[in-house]
């Protein structure tokens, strides 16, 4: 089959439909995350997580933060899993990975010689669940070795472990802390396991319809082969994708934002340019701690340094970056995103600084 032939403004459109940063809003926050596959956790607020940066950047003022708690933790349509949110109805396509982990030698043998703590925590659990991890005592008789933070964290491994094995599961949290309990109480009865292969390609498949347009590294080789206009090698598209009609809209996007999360592809595509400076020293970035990207209609145009101030109330905007000189219509409408992104936040004022 000769590969499809796309130029990049069809390839960029495609990618920002599919990943509902169009016009289109959705309508609601399971649909965003079905779309999507998965929402990261990452514990940064500068702004506010990234999770509700994502969810916030497609649905708009109607999205609230407990939208996502109700979800996971009492309606049960998501699941937290290794620092993802994905839609409970996915579970099956996890389930023979996690009937395989771990595959790696270290940590069979450090669970192995830690039987008793495991088999004491399921215990625990199904006697006093659900729990944080500082009320699960360290009953280990082998420490967790390790040259980096993890070194001797027993309980927090014995939980990552237990749950990456689909033993136990995130129930829910306190602030930022994780709530653990067997998963038998917290994933459906009967979730059909998909074999591995098939498991595989349906993700694949379904990573591909939240892109638009990758690399066959990222989505294996799902949709058709493609060429993109002033790019090398073959993609893979979304071929349903292809052709349709776009609108546009300006969209302050989380660093962590799966348009931007693959910097090759979004300068191959976009001619955008980004990393993410949280741990350079501020005396090297160019950008900021957490700036935000900023798409307009189909082009990443710029950063935005900013951060929530939310003892003042105030959302300090640092530096606005333009990557290409904005134009009146351009301008206005990031400062009204600006606003938007205030008033969501529950801010009283913006305030620009040199910071």
């Amino acid at each position: 089959m000769a590969p499809l032939r796309l130029d990049r403004d069809e390839a960029r459109r495609i990618a920002v439909r599919a990943q509902l940063l169009d016009a289109a809003r959705p309508t609601g926050l399971l649909p965003v995350v079905e779309r999507l596959t998965f929402l990261q956790l990452d514990p940064t607020a500068a702004v506010a997580p990234s999770a509700d940066l994502v969810a916030w950047s497609r649905l708009g003022a109607g999205y609230e933060p407990a939208d996502l708690l109700r979800a996971v933790e009492r309606d049960r349509t998501l699941f937290e899993h290794r620092a993802m949110v994905r839609p409970m109805a996915d579970l099956g396509l996890y389930l023979a990975e996690m009937a395989a982990w771990p595959e790696e030698q270290r940590r069979r043998e450090w669970l192995r010689a830690n039987e008793s703590f495991r088999r004491y925590v399921l215990d625990l659990l199904r006697d006093s669940g659900p729990l944080l991890s500082r009320d699960v005592p360290d009953r280990s008789v082998v420490p967790w070795p390790s040259t980096g933070w993890t070194n001797n964290r027993n309980v927090t491994q014995m939980l990552e472990f237990l749950a990456a094995r689909r033993e136990i599961a995130i129930s829910g949290r306190v602030g930022r802390q994780r709530l653990w309990d067997l998963a038998e109480r917290v994933y459906p009865a009967g979730t059909p396991v998909v074999p591995a292969a098939e498991a595989l390609r349906r993700r694949d498949e379904r990573r591909l319809r939240s892109l638009g347009v990758a690399r066959a590294s990222v989505v294996g080789e799902a949709g058709e082969p493609a060429v993109v206009e002033g790019t090398s090698g073959v993609w893979r598209v979304d071929s349903e994708a292809v052709g349709r009609p776009f609108a546009g809209r300006t969209v302050l996007l989380s660093p962590f934002d799966r348009l931007v999360h693959d910097r090759k592809r979004a300068w191959e595509l976009f001619g955008f340019e980004y990393h993410l400076e949280m741990y350079v020293p501020k005396a090297k970035r160019r950008w900021g701690y957490f700036a935000l990207p900023v798409l307009h209609h189909d082009e990443l145009v710029g950063k935005v340094d900013a951060t929530a101030d939310r003892k003042a109330s105030v959302l300090r905007v640092h530096a606005v970056h333009g990557d290409v000189p904005f134009n009146a219509d351009s301008a206005k409408a990031v400062r009204a995103e600006l606003e938007a992104l205030a008033s969501w936040l529950g801010l009283r004022e913006i305030e620009h600084t040199r910071g």
